[in-house]
């Protein structure tokens, strides 16, 4: 087989193994943008992770409700019979009849700085009648007003109380399952480009299959025609015969692996994998590899800002920090001061009772301070601060080292990267040497100068090379999205902005 003749095979079969579909189902040309698109909008682990914000939002809602105002009313009726008697001079009384009537109204709270407020209005209505000795009495009273009552913390609950350091951890939170989601978003895209280089990969390694398995068969024709001229013996037959059935047997391997791969890739895309389970996706993209340069100070700064997993132990590192304060402020006793102020007011009918308070003619107020000490030296609180201390101190150990590995890793995908460009250029001159090796002894062969053997032997090292230069290609793109992915610059590199509301 001359040289050219072998180019235009290879070729030829390259070209139409990437442009045919693997299944009867419709074939669906993609890009690596294509592909990075619909698992940012159909992928279920980035679905799954996008509600956590929400979660968090509503949670942080919810803590802001410990300053909701209660509004409270009330109204009520009450009767009272009580018989007659002889009072203590011996002197007889008729029965009494009493009802009392009641409404009242209030609002409560509290308000952020931990004061808390009631203010609250009510009446009572007294009336009824009494027998004094044959002599009915009948009477009718209302007294009541409003009252504004507080109690502020000085001490214990001053500077953070419960709601307080609800509200503040919430709001780490927040931004803890934001950095979360943008976690989740950077590992599927690095995995939706993976598997989109895998893709490529089991295609371009079925072409090589297909390509040695027609060379195999060519030379098993070549050697059955010189069998039956008697130039060549029958056992070159034979060990050609045996190299076809091995580059089928390794062909049907590398369909598998590809229908694998197709799949891998179909299950990062959506949330409907039955649905196009047959339709065949075709990256478009040829497997390149691009010459990069690397700056090792850059990446490092790159991973200290960017790294969402960094940035979340930092945020975890303040969560504790405000965990800390509202525990040192538990330190201290419980000194309050309150005071209320009022209006009172009182007459026969309702009406004169609320003249009465309105006019202010009756005021009453009060004021003072209320300290609550624990006698057994606040040891829960003590316990907890300690703990809280331990933990800081192992958040800050457990920060530095995170930093560390991060460091480790960038500087390892950076030397990953160097040398798979360079395993890319080694391999594709030894694909070129074994193609030009492989020629050669053909032509030896089609002059009686070599075997078949010899040419098998070139054959198989030629596909193993071919199969090393796809794979140096396949491994310098994925350092390049592990590196970006160690960097935390994947969206950046894929040119994604992300928003989260």
């Amino acid at each position: 087989m001359n040289a050219t003749r072998f180019t235009i095979l290879a070729l030829s079969l390259v070209s139409s193994l990437v442009g045919a579909p693997l299944r009867a189902g419709p074939s669906r040309p993609v890009t690596l943008d294509d592909c990075l698109q619909m698992a940012l909008e159909k992928n279920l682990d980035i679905r799954i992770q996008r509600l956590a914000p929400d979660i968090a939002r509503y949670t942080l809602s919810g803590a802001y409700s410990a300053y909701e105002p209660a509004l409270n009313a009330g109204a009520s009726h009450r009767s009272v019979s009580q018989p007659g008697g002889v009072d203590a001079q011996n002197r007889p009384f008729g029965q009494a009849l009493s009802k009392t009537e009641s409404v009242n109204a209030g609002i409560g709270g509290l308000l952020p700085l931990g004061t808390r407020y009631d203010l609250t209005l009510g009446y009572n209505d007294v009336f009824g009648s009494r027998d004094l000795g044959g002599f009915p009495l009948d009477f009718e009273n209302t007294a009541g007003g409003f009252r504004l009552s507080f109690s502020q913390p000085l001490l214990r609950n001053f500077w953070i109380d419960g709601p307080r350091l609800n509200i503040q951890l919430s709001r780490k939170n927040l931004a803890i399952s934001e950095l979360t989601l943008r976690q989740q978003i950077i590992n599927t895209v690095t995995a939706v480009e993976l598997a989109y280089l895998e893709l490529i990969a089991a295609r371009e390694t079925l072409a090589v299959y297909e390509v040695a398995l027609q060379l195999a068969e060519q030379l098993l024709r070549e050697n059955q025609k010189r069998v039956e001229v008697g130039v060549m013996a029958p056992l070159d037959e034979k060990e050609a015969q045996s190299q076809v059935a091995a580059s089928r047997a390794a062909l049907l391997g590398a369909q598998n692996n590809l229908s694998i791969q197709l799949n891998r890739l179909k299950s990062l895309l959506g949330d409907q994998f039955v649905s196009w389970h047959d339709t065949e996706l075709v990256p478009v993209e040829p497997l390149r590899a691009e010459p990069m340069t690397f700056s090792l100070q850059d990446s490092w700064a790159k991973a200290m800002t960017l790294r969402p997993d960094l940035q979340q132990a930092k945020l975890d590192l303040e969560r504790r920090q405000i965990t800390l304060k509202y525990q040192k402020n538990q330190l201290f006793p419980q000194l309050d001061l309150t005071g209320s102020y009022g209006q009172g007011g009182s007459g026969r009918e309702f009406s004169d009772a609320l003249t009465v308070t309105r006019d202010g003619r009756y005021p009453e107020y009060s004021f003072g301070v209320v300290l609550s000490v624990p006698l057994g030296g606040n040891r829960r609180a003590r316990s907890d601060l300690r703990v809280t201390q331990a933990q800081i101190e192992q958040a800050l150990l457990g920060l530095k080292k995170l930093e560390q590995d991060i460091m480790v890793q960038v500087s390892d995908g950076i030397a990953q990267a160097r040398t798979s460009y360079q395993q890319v250029q080694a391999t594709e001159e030894a694909a070129a040497y074994a193609l030009e090796a492989l020629r050669a002894e053909e032509k030896k062969l089609e002059n009686g100068k070599s075997t078949s053997f010899q040419v098998l032997q070139l054959q198989r090292i030629l596909t193993e090379r071919r199969f090393a230069h796809i794979r140096a290609r396949v491994d310098y793109n994925a350092a390049l999205a592990r590196l970006a992915q160690s960097e935390g610059s994947s969206l950046e590199r894929r040119r994604i902005n992300l928003e989260i509301h």
